[in-house]
C-alpha cells in the first residue's frame, strides 16, 4: 500500500491545474488533476484519495455544490481555491465544511505547507468509539434527537441546542472517554476558519456546559483536562 498522501487538483484551467500537480509530485505528494467536478467525481470514486484541492468557480456544477456533495458522502479534507475578492464563497464554503481556502492568484509553497497542516490535523483525529447511526443518543439523564437537534431531559422537556452546541456535542458523544484538544474539536465540529481560535471551543464548551451539567462550574460530563483538551465522560448508548 502506497503511504504517500494522494491529492486531487481540481480545477477548470489546465494552467493552474497541471502545473500544480507536478509541483506537489516534485514535493513528495502524489497528485492526480481534474478539469471539473464530473470528473472529479469518477476519480474519487476509482481512486483513494486523500485531501482535495478544489477550484470554487468552474462551468456547470462548481466547487461549492462539489464540496457540499464530499462533505455529506466523506471525511476528505477540503481546501478550496477562491477568487482573491470572492470573500461570500470562501464563508460559505468553510460553512460547508471546507477544511480550509487559498485566494487566487496563490504561491504554490504556500499551499504545499497549508495541504500538509490540513493532512496532520485530520490524521491526528482520534477515531470514533463506534458509529452513532439512530436517531436518538442517550447519555443519561439526557437524550439527544439527531433529527430534531434537540436534548430531551428526563422529565421529556425538549430543549432547542444552536447549530455550534449541536456539533460539539455530536463529537464528543462520538468519542467518549477520550482527550480531545481544542485543534481536534475544531475540525471534528467544522468550525475551523480563519478567524476561529483556540477561545471559541471554551466558549462553546462553556455553553453547552450550562445545558448539560448538574453545575456547570464544577462540571462532571465534559471534564477539563488540563494541558490536553476536554473529555465526555458519561456512558453513550443508542435509543
Amino acid at each position: 500500500m502506497n503511504a504517500t498522501p494522494h491529492i486531487l487538483v481540481v480545477d477548470d484551467h489546465a494552467d493552474i491545474r497541471e502545473p500544480l500537480a507536478k509541483y506537489l509530485e516534485t514535493h513528495g505528494l502524489r497528485a492526480t488533476a481534474a478539469d471539473g467536478a464530473g470528473s472529479a467525481r469518477r476519480i474519487l470514486k476509482d481512486s483513494a484519495i486523500d485531501l482535495v484541492v478544489l477550484d470554487v468557480m468552474m462551468p456547470g456544477e462548481d466547487g461549492l455544490s462539489l464540496c457540499r456533495h464530499l462533505r455529506e458522502t466523506t471525511a476528505l479534507p477540503i481546501i478550496l481555491l477562491t477568487a482573491m475578492t470572492e470573500e461570500t464563497d470562501r464563508i460559505v464554503g468553510l460553512e460547508m465544511g471546507a477544511d480550509d481556502y487559498v485566494s487566487k492568484p496563490f504561491n504554490p509553497r504556500e499551499l504545499l505547507a497549508r495541504i500538509k497542516a490540513v493532512l496532520r490535523r485530520t490524521h491526528s483525529l482520534p477515531p470514533e468509539t463506534e458509529a452513532l447511526s439512530g436517531e436518538r443518543i442517550e447519555f443519561s439523564p439526557w437524550v439527544l434527537d439527531i433529527k430534531r437537534r434537540e436534548l430531551i431531559g428526563e422529565d421529556g422537556v425538549s430543549s432547542p441546542l444552536s447549530t455550534a452546541e449541536f456539533n460539539l456535542l455530536r463529537a464528543f458523544l462520538k468519542h467518549p472517554g477520550r482527550v480531545l484538544n481544542r485543534d481536534q474539536l475544531l475540525d471534528l465540529t467544522q468550525s475551523r476558519s480563519a478567524d476561529v481560535f483556540d477561545r471559541t471551543i471554551d466558549n462553546q464548551v462553556s455553553r453547552l456546559r450550562k445545558k448539560i451539567e448538574t453545575d456547570p462550574k464544577n462540571p462532571k460530563v465534559i471534564q477539563t483536562v488540563w494541558g490536553g483538551g476536554y473529555m465526555f465522560t458519561a456512558e453513550v448508548t443508542e435509543k
